[in-house]
């Protein structure tokens, strides 16, 4: 590769090394819309809680594997319980509940990570095997190594989740509740158990990505209103409900980020906001949506 076009091909890696880590973000809280009709504004309070038990369990551990496998499920199970406990008996409600009462539980979760962590700014080690450098022969360089796992990860997750919805009796039922959760009922699905185990699965996927961020991001409070703010741009610019718009969304939220950083400092979210406004003007479902009224 010419040299004048490594910076070019390093940035194109950084974008899609961050592309990848919004789109495991912003998968869950897409399938939380789209199946649940619910707005879960404690989707990025989930998502920092997941990388700041990933840092206690991997400093108890001495081990990154053990806390990348462990957290996901631990805070699923508690979404599991915070849904059968506080969101089920809002799903028939206005939007405007369910906005407060998951704002609220996001300022509860982040007051919980202070206490145990405190207000400092916390990074975790990558795994002894993901650390230092990769050449890359193409580029005659050297590419963080956990970040082409980040790469890896999203590209298998998504992987998965094609197959689980286009192979699986399961990835039906769920592609059918988010179209018509009336018919689905109707057929004699427990649409309330989809409903708990979506949400679970949903707030585990956060969490997920809250343990693979913290080696590549620092972790600090108000992180989670940050994902948030992104994860929710994805979502809006890929379609509700749809775990391809989340992909492909993430793939322009992360590339317009990371190019719009670089080029406007100071107006990295402007560029954001107006690639969002584009694709609004053009498609108002998103990419991939279809409208929910």
């Amino acid at each position: 590769m010419p040299p004048e076009l490594v910076p070019l091909a390093l940035q194109l890696l950084n974008a899609l090394a961050f592309s990848m880590l919004l789109f495991q973000l912003a998968a869950g809280l897409s399938l939380i819309f789209g199946l649940l009709r619910f707005v879960n504004l404690a989707h990025g309070a989930f998502y920092m809680l997941g990388g700041y038990l990933g840092l206690a369990l991997a400093q108890a551990s001495g081990s990154f594997w053990l806390a990348l496998a462990g957290v996901p499920v631990g805070v699923g199970l508690a979404g599991l319980g915070l849904e059968v406990v506080l969101l089920r008996p809002l799903y028939r409600r206005p939007h405007l509940e369910q906005v407060l009462l998951t704002f609220g539980l996001a300022f509860v979760l982040g007051d919980v990570v202070r206490l145990l962590w405190g207000g400092e700014v916390r990074s975790v080690a990558p795994p002894p095997e993901l650390a230092g450098a990769a050449f890359l022969p193409g580029l005659g360089v050297g590419y963080p190594r956990y970040r082409l796992f980040v790469i890896a990860s999203g590209l298998v997750l998504a992987g998965l989740f094609w197959l689980l919805q286009a192979r699986t009796r399961l990835g039906a039922i769920v592609r059918a509740g988010v179209q018509d959760p009336e018919m689905v009922a109707a057929l004699g699905i427990d649409v309330g158990r989809l409903f708990t185990a979506v949400f679970a699965f949903g707030v585990g996927l956060a969490a997920y990505s809250g343990v693979i961020a913290a080696p590549y991001q620092s972790l600090q409070l108000g992180m989670d209103f940050e994902a948030l703010l992104l994860a929710l741009i994805v979502v809006v610019i890929g379609g509700l409900g749809t775990l391809r718009g989340a992909f492909f969304g993430a793939l322009l939220v992360g590339t317009a980020d990371t190019f719009g950083k670089a080029a406007f400092p100071d107006y990295s979210l402007l560029v954001i906001s107006a690639l969002m406004a584009a694709v609004l003007i053009s498609r108002p479902a998103g990419l991939f949506g279809r409208s929910l009224g």
